[in-house]
């Protein structure tokens, strides 16, 4: 593609269209700036709404992927990029996940991350070469994260893991007719043009936020890691952690905090077996043994039937 293709082919894309609502920016004073972006931004929600369908696939792919011991991998640049890596950041804390599982990549690397890396994003071999590094395979998810879906580095890297077997996804806030990328399942939430032309930190980017929170939330739920509507297998490592496990027994098994505490501590740490042996008054073995065999759902482990006592 020559410079002028590649000129047209740019200027069409949908994220980089001026927005009709805010041709006066430049006029404005802060609160007049903060109104116009606060209008823009509640379109937002509603475009991702829209795509839950196809969210709902990568749930459920990523959900196949988590129990063949399998991970979830994001790979972006720029924004994109990190915002991959901060969802799989915090997956670890919230429910108990190997760091391994969920996996971010960046074009530019962990550098990328505090200081923009310029042109790695154009970088298609990078690309290629961070899914060969990483090993993907049949039992992964790989999902491409691009708010203009052309992004050299994050299509390459997605063209090569279906190359190795892997299952893939796409997220962008291109509309779905322009999308022709061979992917498993795309997802597009289309924001419209963003309050400053071209800036897509802005709109995709909170879209392409609300997408992530919603893929992990629900694939984890999906796979045990709650119950009800709270977290059992985060790891407390940190005050507010601890005393979030206390709370969670508290709330769920109407103990005072002190018992939730001693609980916790006979599970070896683990809420959700304290929860168990609260709510069944059993011992560790017993409420392990039942969670194993519900595999891992607490719900199904509060049913599930006693041990036979031994002969």
């Amino acid at each position: 593609m020559d410079d002028s293709s590649r000129f047209e082919t740019f200027a069409r894309l949908a994220t980089e269209q001026r927005n009709p609502a805010t041709m006066d920016l430049d006029t404005l004073d802060a609160a007049g700036i903060l109104e116009r972006i606060a209008a823009e931004d509640r379109k937002v929600p509603e475009a991702v709404a829209r795509e839950i369908d196809y969210i709902a696939r990568a749930v459920e792919m990523v959900v196949a992927s988590l129990r063949e011991g399998g991970r979830l991998i994001y790979v972006g640049a720029g924004t994109s990029g990190r915002l991959g890596v901060l969802d799989a950041s915090e997956c670890p804390p919230t429910f108990g996940s190997d760091p391994e599982q969920v996996r971010g990549v960046i074009a530019g690397g962990s550098g990328a991350l505090v200081r923009a890396v310029e042109g790695a994003e154009d970088r298609a071999a990078d690309g290629i070469r961070a899914i060969d590094e990483l090993a993907v395979g049949a039992k992964d998810t790989v999902i491409g994260l691009a708010a203009s879906r052309r992004t050299p580095f994050v299509v390459a890297a997605l063209s090569r893991a279906r190359e190795r077997g892997s299952r893939t996804g796409y997220i962008t806030c291109t509309p779905r007719a322009e999308f022709s990328l061979p992917v498993d399942v795309a997802i597009c939430p289309v924001v419209g043009p963003e309050v400053l032309m071209g800036s897509t930190r802005m709109k995709a980017g909170t879209a392409q936020k609300l997408v992530l929170n919603m893929i992990t939330t629900a694939a984890f739920v999906r796979i045990g890691k709650a119950y009800e509507n709270m977290m059992v297998d985060l790891k407390a490592n940190s005050e507010k952690l601890v005393e979030r496990s206390r709370r969670t027994l508290m709330i769920a098994t109407g103990v005072d905090r002190d018992t939730a505490a001693r609980a916790i501590e006979a599970a070896g740490g683990s809420v959700k077996a304290a929860l168990v042996m609260l709510k069944l008054s059993c011992d560790r073995a017993e409420a392990e043994r039942r969670l194993s065999a519900a595999g891992g759902f607490v719900r199904a482990a509060l049913a599930a039937p006693a041990a036979s006592p031994p002969p």
